[in-house]
């Protein structure tokens, strides 16, 4: 009996269909971290919408670190779309991803509870870049491997690359003006969308 029949084998649907339903969990987490109180019944109309109004700063930090996720997402799927066949290296290394992007997801809370604080946000950032670094190393290795459909254009391969580096590029910057001005440094994410409209731009074939 050969060595390579105690390689677990486990269908690359299986692989995507389980870390789809793990991004679901990971949404879910962070919308049970807004945390909304017990209004008393009495208030006024007014009185209602400055309690409503003292929420924002959560409802803010949720939908941008909902985006973030939501931006994972469909990367992941650019990425596991385009792999051939079942590979145990990529499933640890997928497994490992979605292990941050649970923790990435734990991690909104502290961006809600402690927002004007440097510390949860350069903890938020540098799980953002580990992540996005790591999404990146599965498409390397695919790629140095030949996993990827072999019709794909290597300028569609390079443009994935250039697409998932932009990522940590953008929020490492940002943990630097964090240093000047946290609240830019929040809004600085917002790069990533004309960023990404370039990258396509530049390697539509």
């Amino acid at each position: 009996m050969s060595s390579g029949s105690f390689t677990p084998l486990i269908k690359l649907e299986h692989v995507i269909s389980f870390s789809d339903a793990v991004f679901a969990f990971a949404i879910t987490l962070m919308a049970l971290s807004v945390d909304i109180p017990d209004l008393p019944t009495d208030l006024t109309q007014s009185e209602l919408l400055d309690k409503l109004y003292e929420l924002y700063p959560q409802f803010e930090s949720y939908i941008i670190s909902f985006a973030v996720i939501a931006i994972f997402w469909v990367s992941y799927h650019q990425v596991f779309n385009h792999i051939k066949g079942s590979h145990i290296t990529m499933v640890y290394l997928n497994l490992l991803f979605l292990l941050l992007i649970t923790l990435l997801s734990l991690s909104t809370s502290l961006i809600i509870n402690y927002g004007t604080y440097q510390i949860p946000y350069f903890i938020y950032c540098s799980l953002v870049i580990m992540t996005s670094l790591l999404l990146a190393l599965i498409w390397w290795y695919a790629t140095k491997n030949k996993y990827l459909d072999k019709n794909l254009h290597p300028f569609f391969i390079k443009g994935v690359m250039a697409n998932l580096m932009s990522i940590p590029i953008v929020f490492t910057i940002s943990i630097f003006i964090s240093f000047v001005n946290l609240n830019i440094a929040q809004y600085f994410w917002l790069v990533i969308i004309p960023l990404t409209i370039v990258i396509r731009r530049r390697y539509k074939h």
